[in-house]
C-alpha cells in the first residue's frame, strides 16, 4: 500500500506547472535540465530531486522573472554586494547585472568552485560560512539571501547569520532577501532535507537583536508560500564608517 500511495501523490502533481510565487514550489515529476550538467552536486544537505530542481533552467528563470524582483523591490542596494548562498547561482547571476562590485560566499566547495569558474571575470566567489563571514567590519552596503535560511540546520545558526550580516553591513546598509514557507509540496520536496523553516511572526524580533533597525518582514499574498525581509544597519551611508 504504502508505494501506492507515494505514486498517487506524487502523479497529483504531475504535468503542474507555475513558479513559487503562482503556486510555491512546482517541482515536477520529470527530468530537470541542470545549466551546470550536474558535474558538481557536492556535500549539500539537499535530496536528489532538490538539487534538480535547483540546478534547473526552470528554476533559473523563474529567479530572474519573479523571485528577486518581488524580493528586492524597492531596496537599493549600493555599489558593493555580498550574497550569502548562492548554492548554484541561480540568483547570483541576476544580482552580477545589479550591483556594480558582487561578493558570493557558498558552503559547498564544489558549487563555489563552479560558480568561480564560470563568474569569477564578474564577481568574487569566496567558499566559507555566512556564520563565520571572512570579512572586516563595515565591508558591503548590502548583504543578500534568497531561499537558502531554511536550509541552515538550527535558528541559532539562522541568527550567527543575521548577527554576521549586520557586522560587515556599513552603516546604513540593508540586509534584504526572501525565504520558502511551509506546504505540503514544500514539505515533500525536502524529505531527507535540512529544513528549519523562519517564522515570519519573529523574524523582526530576531532581526532587530542582531542589531537591525527599520525592520520589514511580509508575505506573499495566498496562495503564495514566501516571505521577504530587508533591515537596516544603523547609521547613515558615507558617515559613520
Amino acid at each position: 500500500r504504502r508505494p501506492g500511495r507515494r505514486r498517487r501523490r506524487a502523479e497529483r502533481y504531475r504535468g503542474r506547472s507555475g513558479w513559487w510565487l503562482e503556486d510555491d514550489i512546482d517541482w515536477q515529476v520529470r527530468p530537470f535540465r541542470s545549466r551546470s550538467g550536474g558535474s558538481s552536486v557536492g556535500p549539500m544537505p539537499m535530496n536528489r530531486m532538490h538539487q534538480r530542481l535547483c540546478s534547473s533552467a526552470e528554476w533559473a528563470q523563474g529567479v530572474k522573472d519573479q523571485l528577486l524582483p518581488w524580493a528586492l523591490n524597492g531596496v537599493d542596494l549600493g555599489d558593493d554586494v555580498l550574497e550569502i548562498g548562492p548554492g548554484y547561482g541561480a540568483t547570483t547571476r541576476v544580482l552580477i547585472d545589479r550591483a556594480p562590485r558582487l561578493t558570493a560566499i557558498e558552503l559547498d566547495p564544489a558549487l563555489a568552485r563552479d560558480l568561480d569558474t564560470e563568474l569569477r571575470e564578474r564577481a568574487t566567489i569566496v567558499t566559507g560560512s555566512g556564520a563565520e563571514l571572512p570579512f572586516p567590519d563595515a565591508s558591503f552596503s548590502a548583504v543578500v539571501c534568497f531561499t537558502m535560511l531554511h536550509h541552515i540546520p538550527t535558528r541559532a545558526e539562522q541568527d550567527a547569520v543575521f548577527a554576521e550580516a549586520c557586522r560587515v553591513l556599513k552603516p546604513g546598509g540593508v540586509f534584504a532577501g526572501s525565504d520558502s514557507q511551509p506546504s505540503l509540496r514544500f514539505r515533500f520536496l525536502h524529505l531527507g532535507d535540512t529544513m528549519t523553516v523562519v517564522d515570519p511572526r519573529t523574524a523582526p524580533a530576531r532581526l532587530e537583536r542582531a542589531g537591525f533597525t527599520s525592520v520589514r518582514v511580509d508575505l506573499a499574498p495566498k496562495p503564495k508560500r514566501a516571505l521577504r525581509f530587508a533591515a537596516h544597519k544603523p547609521g547613515r551611508p558615507g558617515r559613520d564608517g
